[in-house]
């Protein structure tokens, strides 16, 4: 059985999906991207939009029951793979220790214009 998981403390889908979908003990979420939820606008640069996906994630999983600790696979995509490193900098304050698997991919574009998108997987059992 699957059960729809969505929080006003992350932005609204974007499109014909929901935030995040929990099948079981394990959430999908879907990507995000740097708009802040209260004034609906993308963050600004680089930087704060990975800390803006990064805490659009944090409020999914904790929606769901869960914590940034739960999430065991992310996928990142970045406009530019020259963005890697100060992603990879940014990313690291929110997963200090046991971080999950990932993988990082450059891609044509993204959503709304944005620099960066990072969709995850949890686990909740």
């Amino acid at each position: 059985m699957k059960k729809i998981i969505n929080t006003e403390s992350a932005p609204a889908a974007v499109g014909p999906y929901s935030q995040a979908v929990r099948a079981g003990d394990f959430v999908f979420i879907s990507g995000q991207i740097g708009i802040n939820p209260e004034d609906k606008e993308m963050a600004e640069g680089l930087e704060a939009q990975v800390e803006q996906v990064l805490n659009n994630l944090k409020a999914v999983v904790e929606a769901a029951g869960g914590t940034l600790e739960s999430i065991v696979k992310t996928t990142v995509m970045l406009q530019s793979m020259d963005d890697f490193k100060v992603m990879n900098g940014i990313y690291q304050r929110f997963f200090e220790s046991d971080p999950p698997a990932r993988a990082a991919y450059e891609v044509a574009a993204l959503p709304l214009g944005a620099l960066v998108e990072i969709q995850a997987i949890a686990f909740l059992g």
